[in-house]
């Protein structure tokens, strides 16, 4: 079991270059206790920013230092990021191409029972629709540590949606195989494949563990680049299955599924099955919850892997 979540690997990682780089900057709005940023702001008070609940300065802010020469982290629930400050984003961050990493923590359904008004169901689809944005959803507390710094060398845009929880372990630390842009293939097989991201990357896996064992074989692709899509990635796990499932914690319209759908649909045509959150207001209830109702949790990929074979 992760020991931290994904946010924690993110304070800590830029942590660590702040205080060697002062350009480095991290900004919340009234969210560093909930972005575990409370670290940074009072190790690095002078390096960091809050704007109170004001998410589009936020993220117009954040610009303005990006175009000071500062390197700004800008850390506020996906829900509000995604939704309040969409102009800022696309204007003052992706269109004006600053050097602004948004960082959507407690994204999908991490805040349970608050509803539909804090649940971020639509924020894959509408980064993703903006010029110039990249989008990643990384799927366990090693691969976000080995992003983080990765996009610390970079000065583009960048979206990166994180849950509120610590979630298990997808890979083992010291042997994740990470390359920057490019999906990684956590497990191989030839009868189905599932295409994941963030944290359905986990169930995934472990239902393709389950299915092994009744000589099922699942290809499972860790997807947490979805801008850029590793369209490569997908055509190679589709060409080598009879099927393609995908699992999303998202609306069913404009996320990873329609996108992979595109991709399959053009290049390897076969049957693909989408697993996403309802076009509906989600039922109240824990994280875990809402996946077992809606089957995005490990038994219910099985069920669907099953039904389709």
């Amino acid at each position: 079991m992760a020991k931290i979540a994904n946010k924690q690997v993110i304070c800590e990682v830029l942590m660590e270059a702040a205080r060697t780089d002062r350009d480095v900057v991290a900004l919340c709005s009234d969210s560093r206790g909930s972005a575990s940023f409370t670290p940074f702001a009072d190790e690095l008070p002078e390096q960091f920013v809050e704007t109170g609940i004001a998410e589009q300065n936020l993220v117009s802010i954040s610009a303005g230092l990006a175009k000071c020469g500062k390197k700004p982290y800008a850390a506020s629930p996906a829900c509000f990021l995604s939704t309040r400050s969409y102009e800022q984003c696309k204007i003052d961050v992706a269109y004006s191409d600053t050097n602004v990493k948004l960082i959507g923590i407690s994204g999908g359904v991490s805040y349970g029972a608050l509803g539909m008004s804090h649940h971020s169901a639509q924020d894959i689809a509408a980064m993703s629709a903006v010029p110039n944005m990249r989008v990643y959803l990384p799927s366990d507390r090693l691969q976000t540590e080995l992003l983080t710094k990765a996009l610390l060398e970079d000065e583009k845009p960048a979206y990166i949606r994180v849950g509120r929880n610590a979630v298990e372990d997808v890979y083992e630390e010291g042997k994740v195989p990470f390359e920057m842009d490019k999906a990684t293939f956590v497990t191989q097989g030839s009868d189905v494949a599932v295409i994941a991201c963030g944290e359905m990357v986990k169930p995934a896996a472990d239902a393709a563990a389950r299915l092994r064992e009744e000589g099922i074989g699942v290809t499972v692709v860790d997807m947490y680049c979805i801008k850029p899509l590793d369209r490569a990635a997908i055509i190679k796990a589709a060409s080598g299955a009879k099927a393609v499932v995908t699992v999303e914690e998202h609306a069913p319209y404009g996320g990873l599924g329609s996108m992979v759908s595109q991709v399959v649909g053009s290049e390897c045509p076969k049957r693909i099955v989408n697993l996403s959150l309802p076009d509906a207001p989600v039922i109240t209830g824990t994280s875990k919850e809402v996946f077992r109702h809606y089957g995005l949790d490990a038994e219910g990929i099985v069920k669907t892997i099953k039904g389709i074979l």
